[in-house]
C-alpha cells in the first residue's frame, strides 16, 4: 500500500488571538511536507465575523493548491445566538459560514488511500449538547446517529483497501491538561465511530495536540492550535498523520516564535487491527 500522508490543522481563531505570523508560514511549510489532503477540523473564526471569515477564506485559498482541502465549521464559528428552532433557526446558525464555504457542512474526499468525512459536531444551543454543567453551553458538542448513518452509506462503498477517516471539530479524547472532552455522551460518540469501522478519528476544539489509540482499533488526532491560547502555554501544533498498511503515524510539527519556523516535535505510532473492523 502507498503511504498516505494528511496534514491535520485545527482551531484557526481568526479574530483576536490568531498568530499571523505562524500562519503565513504554513503554506510554504506544508508545501514542503507534500500531504497527500490538508483537513482543517473547525474553529476558522473567534467571534463567526465577517472579517473572521474572510480572511480564513484568505489562508484556505493558499493552502487548495497544495493539496485536496476538506475544512468544516466548529463551534465558535456557529452563530449560536439564532434561534435553534426550526428550519429558518438551523440555517441562521450556519449562514456565515455558508456564505464563505459554501453550504456543505459535513464535506468529504476520496484520495488514493482513504475516504476522509466530516461528521457535524458543532450544534450551537441544542437539545443534544446539553450537559448539566452550565459552563459547556455553546462549547461542548454531540455526534448524533444520524450523522453517523450518513456516513456509514458513504464508507460502505469505499475500497476495501482504503482507510476510513472521520473528522469531528471536539475532541473524542480527554485533553490531559483541561480533563475535558469535547462531546457530550463521549462515551456513545466513540462507540459509534468503531462500530462505523474508524480507524482515524481527526479532531481539534482542546487547543491541546494529542495522539491516541481506543480500544486497540481507533486511532485519534487531536491538533492543537496556531494562536496564543493552547493549553498551558505549549507549543502551537499541528498533525501530519503517515499511513501505509500496517500502521498509522502521526507526528507533532510545533512552531518555534523565538526562530518563526516549524520543527517536527515527538512521533506516536499505532498498529493497525484491520480484522476487527465490522462489515458495513
Amino acid at each position: 500500500m502507498t503511504e498516505t500522508v494528511l496534514a491535520h490543522v485545527s482551531d484557526l481563531h481568526f479574530g483576536a488571538h490568531a498568530d499571523l505570523n505562524q500562519l503565513e508560514r504554513l503554506p510554504a511549510y506544508l508545501t514542503e511536507l507534500a500531504p497527500s489532503a490538508i483537513v482543517v477540523s473547525g474553529d476558522l473564526t473567534q467571534r463567526a465575523r465577517h472579517g473572521e471569515f474572510m480572511a480564513a477564506h484568505l489562508l484556505l485559498r493558499e493552502l487548495q493548491p497544495i493539496a485536496p482541502l476538506l475544512v468544516m465549521p466548529g463551534n465558535h464559528d456557529v452563530q449560536w445566538w439564532a434561534s435553534p428552532f426550526g428550519i429558518f433557526g438551523q440555517r441562521a446558525k450556519y449562514a456565515k459560514y455558508r456564505r464563505y464555504f459554501g453550504d456543505d457542512l459535513t464535506p468529504a474526499l476520496k484520495i488514493p488511500g482513504a475516504v476522509i468525512a466530516a461528521l457535524l459536531s458543532s450544534h450551537g444551543i441544542a437539545f443534544g449538547s446539553l450537559t448539566w454543567n452550565p459552563n459547556d453551553m455553546t462549547t461542548i458538542g454531540h455526534l448524533p446517529e444520524s450523522e453517523v448513518n450518513r456516513v456509514r452509506n458513504l464508507f460502505a462503498g469505499a475500497p476495501a483497501d482504503a482507510i476510513r477517516v472521520a473528522v469531528v471539530h471536539h475532541n473524542i479524547v480527554g485533553g490531559k491538561i483541561s480533563r475535558r472532552m469535547g462531546l457530550a455522551r463521549w462515551r456513545t460518540a466513540q462507540k459509534r465511530l468503531i462500530a462505523l469501522g474508524v480507524e482515524l478519528a481527526l479532531s481539534g476544539h482542546d487547543h491541546e495536540e494529542a495522539a491516541t489509540q481506543i480500544d486497540g482499533s481507533l486511532v485519534a488526532s487531536t491538533a492543537s492550535t496556531p494562536t496564543d491560547r493552547t493549553r498551558g502555554r505549549r507549543p502551537s501544533v499541528f498533525n501530519l498523520i503517515r499511513i501505509d498498511g500496517s500502521r498509522i503515524q502521526i507526528e507533532h510539527h510545533l512552531w518555534e516564535p523565538g526562530v518563526a519556523q516549524f520543527r517536527q516535535g515527538t512521533i506516536s505510532a499505532f498498529t493497525r487491527n484491520r480484522a476487527a473492523l465490522p462489515r458495513l
